[in-house]
């Protein structure tokens, strides 16, 4: 067997092994449990003391700082030449901005939809589709570019407008649905740390909601306490945002999950390596680790609880109090890894687990082939063949034998054959000391 041979049988043995993995019941023993915990609990101190809510939050400090510094590379990067004295204004950055990528959807208040539904500057960017870091924003942005429309989410429903005619630059399709993305990007840069207005009053201004909060305006369900009122999950949510509950919010958020998550996972690796002297492949921290899954469930866990259990002190009753001390990043990511690790548990995932396994495996084992048929000497691979097709058409063209014979013979000796009975065959043969050579 050559050597692509073995490698691919190496590559489909191994392919029966990772499932063997994926299914395996890894257990976790007491340490395991009492390092995601504690990793958990780490997490939680830092999203209690660190991030708590927004307008108090040590953390969203340091994010809308990173973000305005995003900002102003990006305004660089397109264009911007501030003069010395403006080389820090973030208000200059986001005005430039601001001109450069105008858009047709950038209504901001009620009297700019006529009327249809109560709007401001504090809210609008949530209301618009358009205006969203994801991609329904994304869809929504390019969409109404093309069609020279507005779409708003409006008492629970998807609100679209007429506006002014809006000529995208490009001479084709392709061309336009360029500038439409390019558009909507340099938007969302311009608002994601507040207007040129807000952020040159001093102030935080009003930035973007983070991917996917906009879909909280369909809540229109519930009858949760804010003071004296009773207000869906809908109203709550947009207030959170007016508040200050933005994307910059949203990243200080992240930052305690991701320091429980990372933190697990390296802790869980040094332990297969160091402790029980696993291979390196085998330390990698993927899901397939039915132990680290665990540990991620806990850890997460953890956090989430001591951010509830912290919301719900503090909110004092107050629903919207509440809402903005919720770490919904958190949230989210515990959510996810109950439900992956239902669908695994149920048996939902093993066969689809299996069968992007296999692909892998094929992919690797279509490269390899791919590598050797590379050196391949396509030139000299030619050259036999069409020798071989020669010597074919010459033997289907005999008509006796000693033809036959002399077309064998002199094909040998072009090919660089020895022939096993010398020159002379009945020489050969009437020399009973003679015997067959072959080379």
């Amino acid at each position: 067997m050559n050597e692509l041979s073995l490698n691919t049988a190496h590559l489909l043995d191994n392919s029966e092994e990772n499932v063997k993995l994926l299914r395996s019941k890894d257990k976790c023993d007491k340490y395991d449990y009492l390092i995601a915990v504690s990793c958990g609990a780490i997490g939680g101190l830092i999203d209690i003391f660190l991030v708590g809510a927004p307008g108090d939050s040590k953390l969203c400090t340091w994010t809308d700082h990173q973000v305005d510094n995003a900002v102003k590379s990006f305004a660089k990067l397109v264009g911007w030449s501030p003069k010395e004295a403006q080389q820090n204004s973030i208000a200059s950055a986001i005005g430039f901005l601001e001109k450069k990528f105008k858009v047709n959807y950038d209504q901001r208040y009620s009297s700019d939809v006529q009327d249809l539904f109560k709007m401001s500057t504090k809210n609008h960017h949530m209301m618009s589709l358009s205006h969203s870091p994801d991609i329904i924003g994304l869809f929504f942005s390019v969409l109404n570019q093309f069609t020279s429309t507005s779409s708003f989410i409006a008492n629970g429903q998807v609100v679209t407008i007429k506006t002014d005619t809006y000529e995208l630059q490009g001479h084709t399709f392709v061309a336009k649905l360029f500038c439409g993305i390019a558009n909507w990007f340099g938007h969302i840069m311009s608002d994601i740390a507040g207007s040129s207005g807000g952020r040159g009053n001093g102030g935080r201004g009003t930035g973007v909601a983070a991917p996917f909060y906009e879909l909280f305006q369909f809540c229109k369900f519930g009858k949760f306490s804010v003071g004296k009122d009773k207000q869906d999950l809908a109203t709550i949510a947009v207030r959170a945002f007016q508040e200050g509950y933005d994307f910059r919010f949203s990243l200080a958020t992240a930052i305690p999950v991701i320091i429980t998550d990372l933190s697990i996972r390296l802790i869980w690796s040094l332990r297969q390596y160091f402790q029980y002297s696993k291979h390196l492949k085998d330390c990698i921290p993927t899901h397939k680790h039915a132990d680290l899954r665990v540990m991620l469930l806990f850890g997460n866990g953890t956090l989430c609880l001591m951010d509830g259990i912290d919301a719900g002190i503090r909110s004092g009753g107050n629903a919207l109090v509440f809402f903005t001390r919720l770490n919904l990043i958190a949230w989210f990511r515990f959510v996810s890894l109950v439900f992956k690790e239902v669908c695994i548990r149920i048996g939902l995932s093993n066969s689809l687990e299996a069968n992007l396994d296999a692909y892998k495996r094929i992919n690797e084992a279509l490269a390899l082939y791919l590598q050797e048929l590379e050196k391949i000497d396509i030139a000299r691979f030619k050259q036999e063949t069409e020798e071989y097709n020669t010597m074919i058409s010459s033997l289907s063209n005999t008509t006796s034998e000693s033809d036959l014979n002399k077309i064998l013979i002199n094909n040998f000796k072009s090919l660089g054959i020895n022939i096993p009975w010398g020159d002379d065959f009945n020489s050969f043969m009437n020399n009973k000391n003679e015997t067959l050579k072959f080379e």
